[in-house]
């Protein structure tokens, strides 16, 4: 009589291994992302630390060794994440899956470029995972109904900045036309820096017009400035508005991720995927 698959067959232990990585409903799950994050943490403010020469000329040896601990761990982790999901490519190609390899490619970097560790400090971006460990479920919340509105707003912003690329290309072209290489504007793309500078309401003043038509117009560009910088932010107000208006993003929503697509933030009865309508798996969340 043939046998059905026993429980500790590879693809029911890497099923379990993916809920305790990719999920935090369960105590393992949980407790494995508790200490994910405290190892980003301490990883972070050991590179840090070994910024200030003071500290470095004093612990350099002992802040190098552990970071290299650290990454040999983030290594690890990265390798069982990837052999824990159905498709490795997706988790790949997500958004945490190009943070948690960017999170360890600084370290082995060093080896040949040295000062290429500082750029560790990208594992910051791997603290955002606190939201959906601690189940802070209205953060989740107001984190989805953000997303939706920055992708409905896309759009409208894409056609917003080329708008303002060709403004500031124009007015870089008529102030190197007026001021010319005597006045610092040595060439068309220096002047379009100024005009970005300026238009941005930053002002180094590494480069400044010095005859009064070139100051006339570089204080239109200025008031031009402060007349657009608001529309990025109105455009994604009202998005927020809109989904805020029609209840998107206010469900409640578990850590329960997707095998297949490796998309998160599921409702806890779910049983397929919003996005991809795969299965999800069956363990209840609690």
């Amino acid at each position: 009589m043939a046998l059905g698959p026993h429980p500790t067959s590879r693809g029911a232990w890497r099923e379990q291994l993916r809920i305790i990585i990719f999920e935090a409903d369960t105590r393992a799950g949980k407790v494995f992302d508790v200490a994910l994050l405290v190892a980003i943490v301490l990883s972070v403010v050991a590179v840090m630390l070994d910024s200030v020469a003071s500290i470095r000329s004093a612990r350099g040896a002992a802040l190098r060794s552990a970071e290299w601990v650290f990454t040999l761990l983030f290594t690890v982790e990265y390798a069982l994440r990837l052999l824990s999901v159905p498709r490795a490519g997706s988790y790949a190609r997500s958004f945490f899956g190009i943070v948690d390899l960017l999170a360890i490619i600084p370290t082995y970097l060093s080896v040949v470029f040295p000062g290429a560790q500082s750029l560790l400090v990208i594992r910051a971006l791997r603290l955002l995972r606190i939201f959906r460990v601690f189940k802070l479920g209205r953060f989740l919340g107001e984190a989805n109904l953000l997303n939706l509105a920055l992708r409905s707003s896309r759009h409208k912003v894409v056609v917003f900045l080329g708008t303002v690329l060709v403004l500031v290309t124009i007015l870089g072209a008529a102030m190197y036309l007026i001021e010319g290489e005597q006045g610092g504007f040595t060439s068309i793309p220096v002047s379009v820096y100024w005009a970005i500078v300026t238009m941005t309401t930053v002002g180094y003043g590494d480069i400044a017009p010095q005859t009064i038509l070139g100051q006339a117009l570089a204080s239109l560009v200025m008031i031009l400035g402060y007349s657009i910088i608001a529309v990025p932010t109105g455009i994604l107000t009202a998005e927020l508005v809109d989904a805020a208006y029609h209840g998107r993003g206010e469900r409640p929503l578990t850590t329960r991720t997707c095998p297949h697509c490796m998309s998160e933030g599921h409702e806890q009865r779910a049983q397929y995927c919003k996005d991809c309508g795969a299965a999800l798996d069956s363990t209840p969340a609690t």
